[in-house]
């Protein structure tokens, strides 16, 4: 199977919309309820832990399993990275869900579990940690902070220990996931004006 086959297979599998089969037998469409948006964090915010969970272990397995299907006989790292990041887009713009999709994070954290996995598991520790720190102060979109300064601490530690070619290719997936968290990072920036219109409104 020549590299772009190998590519448009990666994206079909990182297209699976496991929050939607965890969900299966619920009546209820995940893109139509919480955020709307087709990833574990809506499933746990709307059904149950469990049905989460299959979500969650779905959406990085795709990223993993991508890798370990159709990476055979490449000796090509570039290709190898291509592969991966095609089941990252795969899953925030999924031809299933009319091109839309999740926000990429357990996919790409599939893809780094399986061309990274000291770093990593290394790392991961950090997206608890932040979380959990988030709720005790109150930050608002505390899952988008904790899940982009992961993914940028990952991408910046495979770039300084692997190369420039490694690090590029974790920084691309770092900014796919960027990317599909714009509209948290407006709605965080919009939260954090608010406070200061309220303060130069009873100021005038």
């Amino acid at each position: 199977m020549n590299l772009f086959l190998k590519i448009i297979f990666a994206y079909l599998i990182g297209a699976v919309a496991f929050a939607k089969v965890a969900m299966l037998g619920t009546g209820i469409d995940i893109t139509r309820v919480g955020s709307g948006n087709p990833g574990f964090n809506n499933v746990l915010r709307v059904a149950s832990k469990w049905r989460a969970a299959i979500a969650l272990i779905g959406d990085i397995s795709k990223g993993f399993v991508a890798l370990l299907l159709l990476t055979g006989g490449e000796t090509s790292a570039t290709a190898v990275w291509c592969i991966g990041i095609a089941a990252v887009v795969g899953h925030c713009w999924s031809p299933f869900l009319k091109f839309n999709g999740g926000k990429g994070v357990a996919t790409t954290v599939g893809v780094l579990l399986r061309l990274e996995p000291r770093i990593t598991l290394a790392c991961l520790p950090l997206y608890p940690i932040l979380r959990f720190l988030g709720r005790r102060v109150r930050w608002k979109q505390e899952g988008a902070v904790a899940s982009l300064s992961t993914m940028f601490v990952i991408s910046s530690i495979v770039l300084a220990l692997k190369g420039t070619e490694a690090g590029f290719f974790a920084y691309l997936m770092f900014v796919i996931v960027l990317v599909r968290h714009v509209p948290n990072l407006r709605e965080l920036i919009a939260r954090g004006k608010s406070p200061q219109k309220a303060q130069n409104a009873q100021k005038e």
